[in-house]
């Protein structure tokens, strides 16, 4: 049986160039409208739970969960929209640009404001002993969320511009990586975490001070140029082994199931990979550095 290939299907055959049909370039821009409708979502979502639990409408914290599932949903659209295009052979200058405009959205407001009205506005900052250390710590909150969206923008912006970038921390050459943590997994991190915690709103200050220092942290991850690993050398429709369709059966039960830790444990997980090999190959070259020469004295 001849393999599928839609890239086939899709050409013009008019065109004597081969080019794909026009409707086809439609195919990936419908993803990534999709990704810019579920960011918009959760935006609106994020003011909603704001505003019912200020007001102490019951069942408030649902807004959080909507936002964070919604900013969940948009990172698995996201990584289709290119895969797609690069399958039908429709990959345009005008669909990458929408895919990043979009991403700024999805990844980097939609996760700030929820990142912010959840973690962020009902805590109560009076309690502690220095009324100005509270004041200060309020006014750090609004710098570290927007901190996040600027890193993620920046993160976008040398995304497009770079042509076969190298990591400070090159890996095997038969892989493909990433230059610093990408935005769809810095928002995954912080869909993942609200939506673990059930999503009650933080009410404690020093809660909201480790938050901020994880959202702080995503941010110099997405700008800084470690290692991550991209997995776009990952073929939707290359042949699958039996241990590969077990694995993936088992992946989808414990994900229907135990979506909680599961989508948690993801997101820590790579999110904490490109530090640990940065940490690894810190380490690795201290322990292979060679020995410094005796000095020889003279006379």
């Amino acid at each position: 049986m001849p393999r599928f290939n839609i890239a086939e299907r899709l050409i013009d055959p008019n065109s004597p160039d081969r080019r794909p049909r026009r409707a086809a370039y439609a195919l990936p821009t419908l993803f990534t409208a999709g990704n810019l409708l579920l960011g918009f979502l959760a935006i609106m979502e994020s003011f909603r739970g704001a505003m019912d639990f200020a007001t102490h409408v019951p069942e408030a914290w649902r807004h959080f969960e909507l936002a964070a599932i919604y900013i969940g949903i948009s990172v698995f659209v996201d990584g289709l929209d290119g895969r797609i295009a690069r399958m039908t052979n429709t990959v345009s200058d005008f669909g990458r640009e929408l895919d990043s405009l979009a991403d700024v959205i999805s990844f980097g407001i939609a996760p700030g404001v929820l990142a912010f009205a959840w973690g962020v506005q009902f805590v109560d900052w009076s309690i502690l002993a220095d009324a100005n250390v509270g004041v200060q710590l309020q006014r750090a909150t609004y710098f570290v969320t927007f901190l996040f969206l600027l890193c993620g923008a920046s993160r976008l912006a040398r995304f497009n511009i770079s042509v076969n970038p190298i990591p400070k921390n090159p890996g095997r050459p038969d892989r493909k990586y990433f230059v610093g943590l990408p935005i769809p997994a810095a928002a995954g991190m912080v869909a993942s975490v609200v939506y673990a915690l059930d999503s009650q709103p933080l009410r404690q200050w020093y809660a909201a001070v480790i938050w901020m220092a994880l959202i702080g942290l995503l941010a110099f991850l997405m700008v800084c140029t470690w290692r991550y690993r991209s997995f776009k050398d990952f073929n939707l429709l290359s042949p699958r082994s039996f241990k590969s369709v077990i694995t993936l059966g088992s992946f989808i039960y414990l994900l229907f199931n135990f979506s909680q830790p599961v989508l948690l444990a993801m997101a820590t997980t790579y999110v904490a990979s490109g530090i640990l090999v940065r940490i690894g190959g810190l380490l690795g070259r201290k322990t292979n550095s060679p020995a410094p020469k005796p000095e020889t004295q003279v006379g």
